[in-house]
């Protein structure tokens, strides 16, 4: 089991903002707009991002081992859903949020 430093608190941080982000955007923004917001390409990713980024928070609250194989995951699929809610537009939180969360995933599995 491995100590929680500072940066992996910073990690969790930035892990549970994307959590919330996603999945407040999903649920409010995404399903009210419709169209192309709802569409099951996009309307998955984010709920999956919002789910690897709970998932790779929780793995580091654990200690976990396995935390930096997660939190690469976690980095591909935030980058991939902050370009997917760049593309449809209207998301800049979300964007925001996914961009930060992956940078701060790809540190940790490195």
């Amino acid at each position: 089991m491995q100590q929680v430093t500072s940066a992996m608190k910073a990690c969790i941080d930035e892990c549970l903002r994307c959590y919330s982000v996603c999945l407040s955007t999903a649920a409010g923004h995404c399903l009210e707009a419709g169209g192309a917001h709802t569409e099951k390409r996009h309307f998955t990713l984010m709920l999956g991002c919002a789910e690897i980024c709970r998932t790779s928070a929780h793995f580091m609250l654990l200690g976990s081992e396995h935390h930096p194989h997660v939190c690469g995951e976690c980095a591909e699929i935030c980058a991939q859903c902050a370009d997917d809610c760049e593309r449809l537009g209207d998301m800049p939180e979300c964007v925001e949020a996914c961009r930060r969360c992956s940078e701060s995933c790809r540190k940790m599995a490195s």
